[in-house]
């Protein structure tokens, strides 16, 4: 992998900090992360996306799901089996896990549930009404008033 210097980055931008922490976040982080648990990424609609997680063998109290300002934290923690099992094929981990998710502004957790298997989060993006679009109306002069502040100048 290749090493980016982001320093002119830091050097020529103002407010951009979170963005460049984020970019040498990714850039700094081993390719050859856990893929554990399986996740998909879904966009559900204009400004809605879910997240689905298979957790097998976990129950609602083992997991848990914790929005930290952009930073979306699910983790599973695996209450210690009571009774010794002997396995002759163990193919389902039920190992503990920690997946962080990286949120961009105005995004937001609106629910989990937990069904057959699999983690679904839904997240929704919303845009302040300050940031949104806004029309500007436009007034037409008419002859009356300009011919007012010609004759007032």
């Amino acid at each position: 992998m290749r090493a980016y210097d982001l320093s002119p980055l830091y050097r020529a931008t103002v407010g951009f900090d979170r963005m460049t922490d984020l970019l040498d976040r990714v850039m700094t982080q081993d390719t050859g992360g856990t893929t554990y648990p399986p996740y998909n990424i879904e966009k559900t609609a204009e400004n809605a996306y879910r997240i689905s997680i298979a957790v097998a063998g976990f129950t609602e109290d083992e997991l848990s799901v914790e929005q930290r300002e952009t930073e979306l934290v699910i983790a599973a923690r695996k209450d210690k089996d009571e009774t010794q099992r002997t396995y002759l094929h163990r193919g389902i981990a039920t190992r503990a896990f920690e997946k962080r998710f990286q949120l961009a502004d105005h995004v937001r957790v609106t629910g989990a549930s937990h069904s057959a298997g699999m983690l679904h989060i839904d997240l929704v993006r919303e845009v302040p009404e300050a940031l949104k679009p806004r029309r500007i109306a436009i007034e037409s002069a008419t002859p009356s008033a300009i011919e007012a502040q010609t004759v007032e100048a």
